[in-house]
Order: C-alpha cells, then structure tokens, then sequence
C-alpha cells in the first residue's frame, strides 16, 4: 500500500509520462507538485527502491509495470469519482477535481469496480479524459486542438486541457460544455485568436490559448 504523497508523485510521473516517451526529470516533478528540488529526488529514490519507477540522476524516472499498474488504479479511482461528483450529487465540473484529489487515496479492492459498475462504465470522466478500465485498458484520448481546425466548419467538443477551475468557468460563462458544438468562423492572423460561434447562438473572440485548451472533433 502506498502513502498519499507515493499516490500522488506516481500520478504525476504517469501524467508526465504521457506527454514524452522520454523519463520525466525531477525538475519537471518538482515543478508539476510544486515541491522542493531536493524532496523529489528523495521520493523518487523511495520510489526506486519500492520498484515504482526506473530512476537515473540524469535521465529522470520512468514508471516500472508495477508502478504503471499502481498509477492507472489512481488515475481510474480520481476519474470515476469525479463522473459520480458530476451526475450524482450534482457538482459542477470546476469543482469535481479537487474533490477527487481527496477521494481518490481510499484504500479499498472493491471500490472502483463497484463505482464502474454503478456509473454503468464510463469511458471519459467529466472533461474528456478517457478512464482506464480495470484491466488496464484505456480509451482514445483526444488530441485535435480547436487552434487547429479549418475554419468555416462545426466541431463538438469533446474534452479540455486546462481543467483549472478559473478555465472551467469561463467556459461555463461561455455555455461551453463537453459535446458543445462550436463553429470557427475565422481565425485572426494578427494574434492566432479566433471568431468562434456557440451552438446556434453567440459569437464571440477568444484567445488563442482558449484554442489550444480545447480538444475537438
């Protein structure tokens, strides 16, 4: 069993980890968990010793199977808590993380594959991360950038990049929600901004990391 700090670095190597096919450094952590330098080299050797990770001074860690194993339970539980914050008590999708943050570190064997079962299976959690399965499995993530879509057509958002809750809500402000369609009406060479229009209704400017944040199909 692991301590919630262990949890959380193995969360974090794992995100990294999808980003590059290369070891994630300690800087990159540190920076990720806001953490001092010094204390992640300390965890990660923890880690090493515990055969969670590959680690190197130079080249950074790499999760081992069983620490990818360990981190995709994580992952699964944060994920499919945060379906049940959303559909069954009614959270907005702003707040869901963080609480999940919390929820996540329960230690029981049953638990997700009860809360899978009682959410009927759910392959994405509410911003369009796709929730790994309990072998292990995980669904397509999306990757196709609002930024970079041909103008003049309509695409339905399918998931988000930036889920801080400041994102989040602005996006709410917006009507924006996953499965919203949006139209690129055009795209501002000035500046990369874009003239975007919600559903059938407003049109409106946003920036051009609005566009890189959301994912669209």
């Amino acid at each position: 069993m692991q301590s919630f700090s262990e949890e959380n670095y193995l969360k974090t190597i794992y995100h990294l980890g999808l980003k590059s096919d290369n070891k994630v450094s300690p800087t990159a952590i540190a920076d990720a968990l806001k953490n001092n330098p010094a204390s992640v080299v300390d965890m990660l050797k923890k880690l090493g010793d515990k055969k969670f990770i590959s680690y190197d001074k130079k080249k950074g860690a790499r999760l081992t199977d069983k620490g990818i194993k360990a981190a995709t339970e994580i992952v699964r539980k944060h994920r499919l808590w945060e379906v049940f914050l959303l559909e069954k008590l009614g959270y907005s999708w702003d707040i869901v993380h963080d609480i999940a943050e919390q929820m996540e570190h329960v230690q029981h064997k049953e638990l997700a594959d009860r809360l899978d079962k009682f959410l009927g299976y759910p392959d994405y959690d509410p911003h369009g991360d796709p929730i790994p399965k309990a072998n292990g499995k995980v669904a397509q993530a999306f990757k196709t950038k609002l930024c970079d879509v041909q103008a003049g057509n309509k695409y339905r958002v399918l998931a988000v990049k930036d889920t801080s809750p400041e994102f989040l809500q602005y996006l709410l402000k917006l009507g924006i929600t996953i499965g919203s369609k949006i139209k690129v009406l055009d795209k501002i060479a000035f500046d990369n901004s874009l003239l975007i229009q919600i559903g059938k209704g407003s049109k409106v400017n946003v920036s051009h990391k609005f566009g890189e944040s959301v994912l669209v199909g």
